[in-house]
């Protein structure tokens, strides 16, 4: 087996915050699998964080601002990439937002600008970033977004978000029909809870955790680890015939009825 089932692959990174971020754990494992990584970050706010995770590859790794509710960052970060490589194999879409308030209370509360802004920056973020990123694919590629089980059932606070995440897994399998005579494949993980800045976020987190020790099967959500190894499989030749799907890391909770 090849020690580095990615080697030679360059990779578009979108939604490391901080080290705690899914995203920086599926990174760093592509980057261990041999790919190369092009970063984003979004905002003043979050670039030294990112610029020093990045370093660890190298300080030329690049990375560049791309905020995806703006069209003009969007197109100045595919236009900087395409100035670095001809082509793009891999990109992971782990972008997600909804205002606070909108994460408390009863979801029939939530106000038609929170229900744009989260479906705007969690699911048609991912529609544009593909659509920009398959003209590089010229191999065919491989596109993995961040999803979790409340895009299929109720899981309380999680409100729109998991409106969201359900609009972002039906774009997955249009993505997947799309680009899929391009051999690109697009795909979802449905991560079990992890303690990152984003999911702190969410009331009742805590005890989402200690429900899922005591539900999943095997007596644990998942660690961000197993998610960098799920990012790799999905990214890798050995994923080839794998597309439109969402794959739960989650202890095996989400085959559970009680």
């Amino acid at each position: 087996m090849n020690a580095k089932p990615l080697e030679g692959k360059v990779g578009l990174v979108f939604g490391v915050a901080n080290k705690r971020s899914i995203a920086w754990a599926i990174a760093q494992a592509w980057a261990e699998a041999g790919a190369k990584l092009i970063f984003n970050y979004q905002g003043e706010r979050l670039k030294d964080n990112v610029e020093e995770l990045a370093g660890t590859f190298g300080s030329d790794t690049p990375l560049f601002p791309c905020d995806v509710t703006k069209d003009e960052e969007v197109d100045t970060f595919f236009n900087k990439v395409s100035e670095i490589t001809p082509k793009v194999d891999l990109l992971l879409h782990s972008i997600a937002f909804a205002p606070k308030e909108a994460l408390e209370g009863d979801f029939i509360n939530t106000s038609r600008e929170a229900y744009a802004t989260a479906h705007n920056i969690s699911a048609y973020s991912l529609v544009h970033l593909a659509r920009k990123s398959a003209p590089l694919m010229t191999d065919g590629g491989s596109i993995i977004a961040m999803s979790y089980y409340g895009a299929e059932k109720v899981v309380p606070h999680y409100n729109v978000m998991g409106v969201a995440k359900a609009s972002l897994e039906a774009s997955t399998r249009y993505l997947a029909y799309d680009l899929g005579k391009k051999k690109i494949r697009v795909n979802c993980i449905s991560a079990g809870p992890v303690n990152t800045l984003a999911a702190r976020g969410i009331a009742g987190f805590g005890a989402m955790l200690k429900h899922y020790d005591a539900h999943a099967p095997i007596g644990r959500s998942c660690e961000p680890s197993e998610l960098g190894a799920t990012g790799v499989f999905l990214a890798s030749d050995g994923a080839a015939s794998i597309t439109g799907q969402v794959l739960y890391v989650d202890g095996g909770y989400q085959i559970m009825g009680m």
